[in-house]
């Protein structure tokens, strides 16, 4: 026999019992559980809320030009480059804020999405 001391192995006496089986997030929602109900209503309440507030942002700057040139009355003559003004925002202004509220919408609503889905695989 060599001078090494011999190798003990030592379990605990608890392996064999049973573990609690790990349950995904993701399967309360295929499942249709109550709790998944109450994630994929979360999801929905927060996109929701979010195109809410795009087209409320929108609809001001788009119902705030005639309002803009209803008020100011001095605007109504001023010609820009032969076009009438309301004419010359209304095609040169209104598209770009239509793009870029686009733009806004699918970023953030990407973003909900990626939150979602890390809190789904966070369990």
């Amino acid at each position: 026999m060599s001078g090494k001391p011999r190798r003990v192995v030592v379990t605990s006496p608890r392996t064999g019992a049973a573990r609690r089986p790990r349950h995904p997030l993701t399967l309360e929602i295929d499942e249709q559980t109550q709790l998944g109900e109450v994630y994929m209503k979360s999801l929905v309440r927060t996109q929701f809320r979010l195109a809410l507030f795009v087209c409320t942002v929108l609809a001001c700057v788009v119902g705030g030009l005639p309002l803009l040139f209803l008020l100011v009355p001095e605007l109504r003559g001023v010609r820009l480059l032969g076009v009438p003004l309301a004419w010359a925002v209304l095609a040169g202004l209104i598209y770009p804020a239509f793009v870029a509220g686009a733009w806004l919408y699918v970023r953030q609503a990407e973003r909900n999405e990626r939150d979602f889905a890390e809190l789904m695989d966070a369990e």
